[in-house]
């Protein structure tokens, strides 16, 4: 949704809205911590890192999952239109023994298939991997 503005584009204050970037896991052994909380609509990435296999899911129910969330946000573009960002829940279900590269590669993969404005590159190893999240207007 856009709506026009009255008050005038401050690209400073509007570059560094963005989306809120949390984490969890539901795996008794792969962990995912949120080392940079903010991805912004400037470019700044929104990164997490993951550690362990995992034990993978056994059965019905949340354990052997691991999940991230994007919030919702709004920012203005300087026509002075404000776009409005809606927020992403994207849930994994790990398989026993899933080594962090593979859990990292499985949400860039999500993401970057995705409809929403956001692309994620994947680094690491089978020991600790990390996720980096950015805004990607279309």
């Amino acid at each position: 949704m856009k709506k026009k503005s009255r008050i005038g584009y401050n690209p400073e204050i509007e570059l560094a809205k963005g989306a809120t970037l949390t984490a969890a896991s539901y795996d008794k052994t792969q962990t995912i911590v949120v080392t940079a909380e903010k991805v912004t609509v400037g470019g700044k990435p929104g990164i997490v890192e993951i550690t362990g296999p995992a034990t993978g899911k056994l059965d019905a129910g949340i354990d052997g999952t691991i999940n991230l969330w994007l919030s919702i946000f709004r920012y203005m573009r300087p026509d002075g239109t404000t776009d409005h960002v809606a927020g992403w829940n994207i849930p994994l279900i790990l398989n026993p023994k899933q080594t962090p590269i593979e859990t990292a590669k499985s949400f860039a993969a999500y993401i970057n298939a995705g409809t929403r404005p956001y692309k994620a590159k994947a680094t690491g190893n089978i020991t600790k991997a990390s996720v980096a999240i950015v805004f990607t207007k279309k």
